[in-house]
């Protein structure tokens, strides 16, 4: 518990230096200047707050999408991005785009969400018709999907000159929120709430369909139920900053070495964790280049892929 509450302090000591990174003068000095306080204030509330709040609800969420991916397939290197999750959403948002352009925000991340759900569906029905030889084909499998998907989807959007649009939302960025545009995350954690308590469920249904049902649970209703808020996670935080890559699954493998896989127990550590790494992500990408901006997603993406790699590499002293 002392660690956890440690935890939760350096979390909120990132989110703090977050609201005072970047080009506007907002500092504790210009909050306390008469002269200046009402416009470091107006900043504060309209951009720096929501934009850390958004921050610590896309990381937190994320991680424990990713997390609860891993422990229904059963394999560590699976998360969003790595299963046709991602790219499924975002065939979504371009059929809306292509359809129905003036939907609501909150009718477009239903609809990606849709088809994030049916990718993932697609996704899991190919694993159960290949056979897993080695931990290492899944994740393959799913890369390879979500070629497939984001190659389709890249024709469409170009043939119809949606392509620039189409890329806004694949690359994750959080410049552009402000207050009244991050409110549809708080759905994330709402699903976070509820994904903690339905954590025992979902480690019971990482042990096998076998297991599952001698336990009197129904093996296809908990994959089902997981898989709905994996897809609502995605698509929400797609449809809000964009994407961002390799969080879902660098997250729960850092904690689960450490912790283990008791889900109840290793979901917070995962929140907070991810929450931590992307407003480190995005202080980095405000201070690399001052006073310009690299992309959350790009830093996210170096950073993960090369963790990524090293979970691969050192996959005989990960418990195998």
């Amino acid at each position: 518990m002392k660690y956890f509450v440690l935890a939760c302090l350096c979390v909120v000591a990132l989110g703090v230096l977050s609201l005072f990174v970047g080009v506007s003068d907002v500092t504790p000095m210009t909050l306390l200047d008469p002269a200046t306080s009402a416009h470091a204030f107006e900043m504060l509330m309209v951009s720096r707050v929501p934009r850390t709040l958004a921050l610590v609800l896309a990381g937190a969420a994320l991680a424990v999408a990713g997390l609860i991916m891993q422990m229904l397939v059963r394999n560590r290197f699976v998360e969003p991005s790595t299963a046709g999750t991602v790219e499924s959403a975002s065939l979504g948002l371009l059929v809306v785009m292509l359809l129905a352009p003036g939907l609501p925000v909150i009718l477009k991340m239903l609809v990606a969400a849709a088809f994030a759900l049916a990718g993932t569906a697609v996704f899991l029905g190919i694993l159960r018709r290949v056979p897993l030889r080695s931990e290492f084909i899944v994740p393959l499998i799913g890369l390879m999907l979500g070629g497939v998907i984001e190659a389709g989807t890249n024709f469409v959007a170009f043939r119809h000159d949606l392509l620039q649009s189409l890329n806004a939302y694949m690359i994750g960025d959080f410049s552009a929120i402000l207050r009244g545009r991050y409110e549809l995350l708080w759905i994330s954690f709402g699903l976070t709430c509820v994904a903690y308590v339905a954590a025992d469920r979902f480690t019971v249904a990482g042990l096998g369909q076998d297991f599952t049902t001698n336990l009197g649970l129904d093996y296809r209703k908990v994959m089902a139920f997981g898989m709905v808020i994996v897809s609502l996670v995605t698509a929400t935080v797609v449809v809000t900053c964009g994407v961002i890559p390799f969080l879902g699954l660098v997250v729960p493998n850092i904690i689960r070495l450490v912790i283990g896989d008791n889900l109840r127990r290793t979901l917070p550590w995962v929140a907070l964790l991810g929450a931590a790494l992307v407003i480190s992500c995005d202080i980095l990408a405000r201070l690399v280049i001052a006073p310009y901006e690299i992309p959350i997603g790009t830093i996210m993406g170096v950073i993960g892929s090369g963790l990524f790699l090293y979970f691969l590499l050192r996959r005989r002293g990960y418990g195998e």
